[in-house]
């Protein structure tokens, strides 16, 4: 039975992932900062070890590949934060908050990955990445970086299948929190971007950057 990691397990994304996987037969360590729709998530999860914190806290890192036996076959750099709500320009952005963004969203996933050695990295990011949108600076440049620290551990760990995936634009909380008192109900739900993200930990498609529009087009 392998093992995955799965970071911001409890709601969105994270969570329709890790029932996917859990369908399939992984063992699953999850997380998630709040405890108790962490808790509620993992009783739909057969076998899931839940483990509350804050993923940009090294204790609850170390509790996370501890749970899971030292070297899980996939880790999932799901749990990400978005910053104020709603976001300020870059000009105007908190420096203390915007730090904090870097630690959840880049540094992190980094000190995730040295920690668990896993076999396959999938790295949740977004088209904020490559795109200049107005008033996402911080959350963007965020995952700009978490981009190329994913392209240079391909290059330098030919051996191991890092992935970037932009899942694209769903109606989830925190994409809500992007946009306050706005209607996002036309968004996908995260179900529907679960089949990109398992044809990367399913296949054998080379490391890299991919959008989850892209590989369900493929599939189709």
């Amino acid at each position: 039975m392998p093992t995955a990691i799965v970071t911001g397990a409890s709601r969105g994304l994270g969570l329709a992932l890790s029932r996917a996987l859990a369908e399939r037969g992984w063992r699953l360590v999850i997380d998630a900062r709040e405890a108790g729709p962490l808790q509620a998530a993992a009783a739909q999860l057969p076998g899931a070890t839940p483990i509350p914190g804050d993923v940009s806290d090294p204790s609850h890192r170390h509790a996370l590949v501890q749970a899971a036996g030292g070297e899980p076959e996939l880790l999932v750099n799901n749990a990400s934060l978005l910053g104020p709500s709603p976001q300020p320009a870059l000009a105007d952005y908190p420096l203390d908050a915007l730090e904090q963004v870097y630690r959840v969203n880049v540094l992190a996933p980094l000190a995730l990955i040295q920690l668990a050695r896993p076999r396959i990295v999938v790295n949740v990011t977004s088209d904020a990445a490559v795109e200049p949108y107005e008033g996402w600076g911080g959350y963007g440049s965020s995952k700009a970086a978490l981009e190329q620290l994913t392209a240079i551990l391909a290059a330098e760990q030919p051996e191991r299948r890092v992935y970037a995936i932009d899942p694209g634009d769903m109606n989830t909380r925190m994409h809500q929190e992007a946009f306050p008192g706005e209607d996002i109900s036309d968004r996908s739900d995260p179900e529907e971007r679960v089949p990109a993200l398992l044809a990367l930990i399913e296949g054998d498609l080379p490391s890299g950057r991919y959008s989850a529009g892209e590989l369900l087009e493929a599939r189709a």
